[in-house]
């Protein structure tokens, strides 16, 4: 058996979770390697909006996570050469239910530095479809390809940081101080599991009491529409899915006109977030749909109901086609999150609410505070 060496922490997964753990060990000096089964990164950190998503999220860990991973990537995206494509929220609302939530949000203290948009400020963008009610505008988002910034972030965490990464080594068995890998033995005084949608190969009990199952995503890219988005835009739909929203006192009204008008939306999970990339194509999504075992299909009139939100909402020629198409994944449970300890010196790291690229980098610093990392030499 090949001897792989020696590290402080050795991370399996190299998605967004387990790189955000590779920073926060980084820059807390110590040793760290970073174990992925796969050639690159492949799951659901490069199969997301790249939205870092700060408004809207619930109340509490998740909401304060949020704001903290927000402030790590607009320090790291320039170091490491990840472009913030744009900035910020637009929740373009249809009716007149989804603004009177959007005001009650806007008042309160999750609210703050949002503000109320008007139709015709809406209608001064250029491409909001007319007869919105109006709109709420964040400024605390961000919005990265995450096709590109997972590899940037980890060619940089390898290049800055002496990260050391071990591609296509898949993780047998964890007992620190020993790893055993396909590719040999790494020794290591404390590992994080980051597996993502891996609910069996490492720790399968740990993992188990949460519940976990997973959630499938029909994700579209559309042409280039001729104009530049302000900032990410959602519509209604979202305000009945995002837990910030809950306690507006105008959310069961919203909610029951949507029952009444979208149900079909609404029983897929759909609720509408579009962002652009660099080249002007849009980025499209997205629908819900939860098991152990997803089937890998994508029913068109899934598509064509996410389409018809996006076109309700944005400027949208009527005959526009995908250009590409994809499914999305991750896990989810009755939890946002959880860090769990099935060693004293393992954790198991799981975001199991899609919201990885917005809340990781804060998890990642929990996680090392409460493990107490020690370097070998110790």
């Amino acid at each position: 058996m090949s001897d792989l060496g020696e590290v402080d922490l050795a991370i399996v997964g190299a998605g967004i979770v387990g790189l955000a753990h590779a920073l926060a060990a980084a820059r807390a000096g110590l040793r760290v390697a970073v174990l992925e089964r796969e050639a690159r990164a492949n799951g659901a950190s490069v199969r997301n909006f790249g939205f870092v998503t700060v408004t809207g999220q619930g109340a509490g860990d998740t909401w304060r996570r949020a704001r903290r991973a927000r402030d790590i990537w607009a320090e790291v995206a320039p170091r490491a050469g990840i472009a913030v494509l744009h900035r910020g929220l637009i929740l373009a609302c249809r009716r007149a239910e989804a603004m009177a939530v959007a005001e009650e949000f806007a008042a309160g203290p999750m609210g703050a530095g949002c503000r109320l948009l008007t139709p015709t400020e809406l209608g001064s963008f250029g491409v909001f479809a007319d007869g919105l009610a109006g709109g709420l505008h964040s400024p605390h988002e961000l919005r990265v390809e995450p096709r590109e910034a997972l590899p940037k972030l980890a060619s940089w965490l390898e290049a800055e940081h002496g990260v050391r990464f071990l591609w296509r080594t898949h993780v047998r068995a964890v007992d620190p101080p020993a790893v055993e890998t396909s590719a040999g033995r790494l020794r290591a005084c404390r590992v994080v599991v980051a597996p993502c949608n891996d609910f069996l190969s490492l720790f399968p009990e740990t993992i188990a009491a949460f519940r976990p199952v997973r959630c499938k995503l029909h994700m579209l890219r559309l042409p280039d529409p001729g104009w530049r988005l302000p900032a990410t835009v959602m519509s209604d739909l979202g305000l009945v899915r995002y837990l910030g929203y809950a306690d507006a006192p105008s959310l069961p009204a919203l909610r029951a006109r949507l029952e009444a008008e979208q149900r079909a939306q609404l029983e897929d999970g759909i609720h509408l977030i579009v962002v652009q990339s660099a080249d002007g194509s849009l980025v499209v999504g997205d629908s819900h749909h939860y098991g152990d075992t997803p089937d890998p299909f994508m029913p068109e009139a899934v598509d064509a109901r996410i389409l018809a939100e996006a076109q309700a909402v944005l400027r949208l020629p009527r005959e526009m086609h995908p250009i590409e198409r994809w499914i999305g994944e991750y896990p989810s449970a009755d939890v946002p999150a959880f860090i769990a300890a099935p060693m004293p010196e393992v954790r198991v790291v799981m975001v199991t609410s899609g919201t990885g690229m917005s809340t990781a980098f804060a998890i990642a610093e929990e996680t090392l505070a409460g493990l107490a990392v020690r370097t070998a030499t110790e």
